[in-house]
């Protein structure tokens, strides 16, 4: 019998596992075990530690429903979300549009509409248009893409933060034209701070971070033949373009409110205005780093 002892341990666990049929599993268990025994090692845990660690998760898990992800927003504070979508992004097949996060509050149940319908329901924020074009790696525009988008009201809160969160308000699925063009009416962006009132947010406090997401709006495009893009739009000069508290800002998704935009399809409203490019797609892998919450209620493998 092999003597157990806080080396000879990651050994012992992962050679049960060793057997595991499935060989991604298999790579990925025997990975997170030895990472996880390491770290365990280098900060010297204590049980009291392991303890509070096993409450938090806890508190984690028993803060989801089926209106609210705390493990996604766990995942987009932590920055693991944003290593998972740049890890994403290298695997892509041509240039493409660079990906962010989808975040906790994605629902994949929005009204589908025409172009230059309005997302807007109960919000009062200021109205503006958001155009462009959905286009290949070499340019060209692809009819038809899918454009859902979602965002925040002029509150900072999502139709999922409502006393009625089966209300849906600033959320739309469209079909661009034939020649990849889209257009939509919704509110300005504004940024937020995420929802503080469960463990996560006692973490952010803890480590004195603000909790803040720069203004934003999410969009989730794809067309058969083409990776799923999922990223967001920010607009600049928002306090917290620099530290944004999930880590989903890039440069390239920056974009400027323009308030007299003659090549708008609507140029009586202020406009923002951004061409999205999708890569060829080379496998069926999913780039959503997150899911609807109503999604990921059930038993694993149900």
């Amino acid at each position: 019998m092999k003597a157990i002892n806080e080396y000879t341990i990651t050994d012992a666990a992962t050679e049960q596992m060793a057997g595991t049929p499935n060989p991604r599993l298999r790579e990925i268990m025997d990975s997170l075990v030895r990472h996880l025994h390491s770290f365990a090692r280098e900060v010297g845990l204590t049980p009291e530690e392991w303890l509070e660690g096993v409450r938090f998760l806890t508190a984690v898990g028993q803060k989801c429903t089926a209106y609210r992800q705390e493990f996604i927003l766990l995942s987009d504070t932590l920055g693991l979300s944003a290593l998972v979508n740049a890890l994403h992004d290298k695997r892509a097949r041509g240039a493409a549009t660079k990906s962010s996060l989808l975040g906790p509050f994605y629902r994949q149940d929005a009204p589908m509409m025409k172009l230059g319908d309005s997302i807007i329901s109960t919000s009062e924020g200021t109205e503006v248009v958001f155009y462009g074009t959905v286009i290949d790696s070499a340019g060209r525009g692809i009819p038809n893409a899918l454009v859902q988008v979602w965002e925040p009201d002029e509150t900072g809160n999502y139709d999922l933060q409502k006393h009625d969160p089966s209300v849906m308000d600033l959320r739309g699925r469209f079909h661009a034209d034939a020649e990849g063009r889209y257009y939509f009416r919704g509110v300005c962006p504004t940024g937020y701070m995420i929802p503080m009132d469960g463990p996560v947010g006692d973490m952010i406090r803890a480590q004195r971070r603000h909790g803040y997401r720069p203004a934003h709006i999410h969009f989730v495009i794809g067309a058969p033949g083409y990776r799923e893009l999922v990223t967001a739009l920010y607009v600049a000069g928002d306090p917290h373009i620099d530290s944004d508290t999930v880590f989903g800002v890039d440069e390239s998704l920056i974009v400027r409110l323009n308030r007299t935009d003659q090549e708008s399809p609507l140029p009586d409203l202020p406009s923002i205005h951004y061409d999205f490019q999708l890569a060829g797609a080379s496998d069926a892998m999913s780039g959503r780093v997150g899911a609807d919450p109503s999604q990921l209620t059930g038993r694993v493998g149900a």
